[in-house]
């Protein structure tokens, strides 16, 4: 196994609608939300990070596979593909191990001997595109908005327990990279395929949290026109 390219896919996340990443500060302010966005530490303007599309997009993949029913909620790992049905099932196993070459094995997987090789792609933090970020502030938009929630009273038909909840607004725009390691023949299939796959379905899918509440709906827009257009005509179903 050799490290034979490393390739590039650009482009850029426009939000659908409102999307929120929660910053993990559980600590309450005065006049503040109750879950606040991830933001950059010193700029205090949100972004995605890389480890929200890598872990939405593998979770996406593995559940088309039909492998989640073998796992027990857990991440798809070389054990399962070596264990029951799994192990005589081609298809399965195929899917399987296309996830695990892409996004890496766990710590579980260390004596495995079936030569996966290290993880193939990285993602990087998604940060505001620099066009769209001065054209907001040329126009005095805000980076983020608070919306209210609250649960109704099915009697009662009122609202109790508001909680409010901090998104990034629909429009804003994150430039998107990633890197993807050809280590071995096959590995291109991986990139055009299986991976790109998983894009499309986090496109059809959603980002970050409350996604079944309308939350985290976003496009791809590829620099490379050749990608965008095979981008465009995939369907995983």
């Amino acid at each position: 196994m050799k490290l034979l390219e490393i390739k590039r896919l650009e482009g850029t996340i426009t939000l659908k609608s409102g999307l929120h990443i929660g910053s993990g500060d559980m600590e309450m302010h005065i006049g503040g939300t109750d879950s606040p966005v991830i933001k950059h530490p010193h700029t205090l303007e949100p972004y995605i990070p890389g480890s929200s599309l890598k872990g939405k997009v593998r979770s996406l993949l593995e559940m088309e596979s039909g492998l989640m029913i073998h796992t027990g909620g857990g991440v798809i790992s070389a054990n399962v593909l070596q264990k029951g049905e799994v192990k005589d099932n081609p298809e399965l196993k195929a899917k399987g191990e296309a996830i695990l070459k892409i996004f890496g094995s766990s710590g579980a997987d260390k004596d495995d001997e079936t030569g996966f090789g290290p993880t193939r792609v990285s993602f990087a933090d998604c940060y505001l595109d620099d066009d769209w970020k001065n054209k907001a502030k040329n126009n005095r938009w805000l980076f983020s908005e608070e919306k209210s929630e609250n649960v109704i009273n099915r009697i009662k038909g009122t609202a109790e327990n508001p909680r409010f909840i901090e998104r990034v607004p629909e429009g804003a725009r994150f430039r998107f990279l990633l890197t993807f390691k050809v280590l071995q023949e096959g590995d291109e299939s991986l990139f055009n395929n299986t991976l790109l796959m998983g894009l499309k379905l986090l496109e059809m899918d959603a980002l970050g949290g409350s996604g079944s509440r309308g939350y985290g709906r976003i496009s791809f827009e590829f620099d490379d026109t050749e990608i965008s257009d095979k981008f465009r005509s995939l369907n995983p179903f």
